[in-house]
């Protein structure tokens, strides 16, 4: 074959790209092209949503183990570096939530592109993608044309080579046979004649057809590569960009370049680094241990106020101070409980169990005089209804409990320790601290 272009170039037994219809391969591209974007679209949200669960889950990690930490017991600076890595959880989920947000506008990004380089048409597919078929279209059909000549052109030629050869073999059997036929001998010989002059004028067809075909092949070649290039183009430009977004999806997921990242691992170790075993341990001493002050018995001079008759409830409470025990606050205020004595210890605190002074003449008078004998008189009953305003959970046996709202019936006057007798719905009766009570009018 005789032509301007090297023969391997054209080899109709392969997949070469020059072979019609093969240029269906760089069309695909650009479909593919498309559908790659969705694909890094998809990629890149489903990193997205996993950097957004593992913030939710940092940040609920360190809320529980924030508040298990304050409420388990504190012994020092060993909890404040634990309680650092409470810390650290949060802020690197603050991070991720900003990975996830950055993420987000990657992918935004990429959509733009993609809209801006894939245009669809109202007939479906893509109008890059039409273009491209008809560009190689255009370039390959006059080749085409040729090339299909060529093909039938080689087919007359090697249906009259074949002609030929039958002719041949029948005349040279004819030529063997003993009761040769010169009449039909004579016939052979002229298809044999017949069939090479067809076989000549099929060659020198073919060869035409060769011929012509290599005169269009350089331009063939030429228009090929044109618009081959025009969508390497396309394509170069779908790889770059890809590129530029992957490094920034590369940029974004890479904590490490991130000062405030850094930042936080710097300061947990500082906050670690900083326990100090031989601290805590004297802490401890000092407010759990031997350190610890204590109020040692010492040598007491006698006094009239230790030979009082004091309840148990006054030895519990000797400091007229304030009791939150058995305390439920429902409300906004607060009741303080009083301290409290029975009515024997509350007329001990007004006369002593002895006296140096003189009662009178009369040994059996109860206040100086009078007939000891007669009747006292009788205390005024008192039916009060009452609400308790708080809970309260008695101490003693001989203490009511009660919930806030409860009522129930005020049948002892308040005593000087600010304690009362009540009897609840029940019919159980005991004492109260007056104050957590209102009167019901």
């Amino acid at each position: 074959m005789s032509g301007s272009y090297d023969d391997s170039m054209i080899d109709v037994s392969s997949d070469s790209f020059w072979e019609v219809g093969n240029y269906k391969r760089t069309v695909k591209r650009v479909d593919d092209g498309n559908r790659l974007c969705d694909d890094l679209m998809k990629c890149i949200h489903e990193r997205a949503r996993i950097e957004k669960a593992y913030a939710q889950q940092l940040t609920e990690w360190g809320k529980r183990w924030r508040q298990l930490i304050e409420k388990g017991p504190q012994y020092g600076t060993l909890e404040r570096a634990w309680s650092a890595l409470c810390t650290e959880a949060e802020k690197v989920s603050e991070l991720h939530m900003e990975v996830k947000a950055a993420l987000g506008e990657d992918s935004e990004k990429l959509k733009n592109w993609q809209k801006d380089a894939y245009h669809k048409q109202m007939i479906g597919g893509f109008k890059e993608t039409k273009e491209a078929e008809d560009g190689f279209r255009k370039a390959q059909k006059p080749w085409a044309k040729k090339l299909k000549e060529v093909e039938t052109m080689k087919k007359s030629y090697h249906s009259a080579c074949k002609e030929e050869k039958l002719a041949t073999s029948r005349e040279t059997n004819s030529k063997l046979e003993s009761n040769n036929n010169p009449e039909a001998q004579k016939k052979l010989q002229e298809k044999v004649e017949k069939c090479q002059q067809e076989m000549q004028k099929t060659k020198e067809r073919y060869e035409k057809s060769l011929e012509e075909l290599d005169k269009v092949t350089p331009q063939y070649m030429e228009n090929m590569e044109q618009v081959f290039e025009q969508w390497q183009q396309f394509e170069d430009k779908r790889i770059r960009f890809f590129k530029e977004v992957l490094l920034e999806v590369k940029q974004h997921l890479d904590l490490s370049t991130n000062h405030r990242f850094q930042t936080i691992y710097h300061t947990l170790e500082d906050t670690i680094s900083a326990t100090d075993a031989e601290e805590d341990l004297k802490w401890f001493r000092s407010n759990q241990g031997p350190g610890m002050p204590m109020n040692w018995p010492q040598f007491e001079d006698w006094s009239i106020d230790l030979n009082r008759t004091l309840s148990r409830r006054e030895k519990k409470k000797p400091t007229e101070g304030v009791t939150l025990t058995g305390i439920s606050q429902t409300g906004t205020d607060q009741a303080v409980q009083p301290a409290k004595t029975s009515s024997s210890a509350s007329s001990a605190e007004k006369t002593p169990d002895w006296s140096d002074e003189d009662t009178g003449g009369n040994p059996f008078s109860t206040n100086g005089d009078g007939n000891p004998f007669e009747d006292e008189p009788a205390s005024p009953v008192v039916s009060v209804p009452v609400r308790a305003l708080y809970d309260y959970e008695g101490q003693e046996q001989d203490e009511l409990s009660f919930k806030a709202g409860d009522e129930f019936t005020k049948i002892g006057e308040e005593d000087d320790q600010g304690w009362c007798k009540g009897r609840l719905k029940d019919g159980q009766t005991g004492l109260y601290p007056a104050n957590y009570v209102e009167d019901i009018q």
